[in-house]
């Protein structure tokens, strides 16, 4: 009963884009946010993409065009994760940027899109890609033309010149073709690029506030920018109405760009206490991607990696996790990323566990991809809880996540903004 139910409302949803048919979705345990925890059965009706009434027990209040039957699984809000790199897959050659056309990157991200919303994750932080790659993605699955979660985009990062992610190991001339064209110097330059990207359709300004693990130069993981650098890209995005995310990994980069007023601070491998402290004080939210570290950690002392690659990696793997342990105990808040593209997409979800692991309760996992997430992108009125005027991002699996963790690794179930991936 339940797999023809679902197969006829995975095969209409995909035939009616438009939204237009009431959906009533029987729920056996609803999790409407991680605070709350389990409330048991309940009926959620949708309509348009959006949540319309939510009824415990189970009797569907009005009629409906399409009846989901989920009523032995948990239902929780769809995920959100802060850092993915849709455009690209795990394991190439650095040399690749010299060789594939911007185009590629949207076949990549169409197959990862899709990969990414049936894990679970319904609304992603896009944290770097070519000029207008990510930005066709998100229009694409806004508009349904394909499959993938919603997506919040920074397009190229912003960089020193030289620095990661500034294109680096190739001849003069080459290194002038492969330009992005988002490297600057100075106040004045740096408030140039964020006004050029915030004009060009970013949703978010990503920056490469220090060095970086996998990027072809060994200069190590501290700070890049300047001080008067960070601050006016902060300002500047500020008074646009945009937030700014910072690669980061050495203490002091992290520490002067929480100073400086980024929203939030990316990886944040070696943050210590003096850099959590400014954190707390500034408010800023720590994404810690320790994912991506399980990516590098498959990889690494298998040729894949170049040798400065490789001393870098291992730096970063003695310190996998610890900045989890050291942000909990000091109050800074903690959000949800992954880094997915330094691993395969549509294993963002074991995250999730590695939080659990570095120190958070499973309660603490799940709201820093729901409720933490959703406000860290100020879009805490929109998504991140099921609730009456929500988008319709919903997730089910088989467990209670908040006594075992690991099930939000294997959604039985997906759907996005009124709409179930098939």
């Amino acid at each position: 009963m339940f797999r023809s139910m679902l197969l006829a409302s995975i095969a209409l949803a995909a035939a009616t884009p438009a939204l237009a048919e009431t959906q009533a979705l029987l729920v056996g345990n609803l999790i409407p946010d991680a605070a709350t925890g389990p409330t048991g059965p309940a009926v959620i009706m949708v309509e348009d993409g959006r949540i319309k009434e939510i009824n415990r027990g189970t009797n569907i209040p009005y009629k409906a065009d399409v009846v989901v039957d989920l009523s032995n699984l948990t239902v929780v809000p769809g995920f959100i994760d802060l850092h993915v790199h849709l455009t690209g897959d795990p394991g190439g050659d650095f040399r690749d940027e010299a060789v594939d056309p911007d185009e590629w990157g949207v076949v990549m991200g169409v197959k990862n899109a899709a990969l990414t919303v049936k894990a679970g994750f319904t609304t992603v932080r896009e944290a770097g890609s070519a000029q207008n790659t990510a930005f066709v993605l998100r229009r694409g699955t806004a508009e349904g033309k394909i499959v993938g979660p919603r997506i919040v985009a920074a397009g190229p990062a912003l960089s020193i010149v030289g620095g990661h992610g500034d294109v680096t190991g190739f001849r003069k001339d080459v290194l002038a073709a492969l330009d992005t064209g988002y490297t600057c110097t100075g106040p004045v330059e740096c408030a140039e690029k964020v006004r050029k990207a915030s004009r060009l359709g970013a949703d978010v300004i990503k920056i490469t506030a220090t060095g970086g693990v996998l990027s072809q130069q060994g200069r190590g993981l501290e700070a890049h920018f300047t001080d008067a650098e960070m601050k006016s890209i902060a300002d500047t995005a500020h008074s646009l109405g945009l937030k700014v995310m910072a690669h980061a990994h050495g203490a002091r980069g992290i520490e002067a760009a929480a100073a400086a007023g980024i929203d939030t601070i990316d990886h944040g491998t070696f943050a210590d206490e003096a850099a959590l402290k400014v954190m707390k004080a500034k408010g800023t939210v720590l994404v810690p991607t320790l994912m991506a570290l399980e990516g590098v950690r498959a990889r690494i002392g298998k040729g894949i990696y170049t040798p400065t690659v490789e001393v870098k990696a291992r730096q970063a793997l003695e310190a996998a996790g610890r900045q989890v342990t050291r942000a909990k105990a000091m109050g800074v808040t903690v959000a949800f990323g992954t880094d997915a593209g330094v691993f395969e997409h549509g294993s963002n979800g074991s995250e999730f566990a590695l939080l659990v692991k570095a120190g958070l309760t499973p309660a603490e996992a799940l709201a820093s991809a729901t409720t933490v997430a959703a406000k860290t992108l100020g879009m805490e009125n929109e998504i991140g809880r099921i609730a009456v005027g929500y988008s319709a991002d919903l997730v089910a699996v088989s467990e209670n996540p908040l006594t075992n963790i690991t099930t939000l690794e294997k959604p039985s179930w997906v759907m996005v903004r009124g709409r179930i991936v098939p």
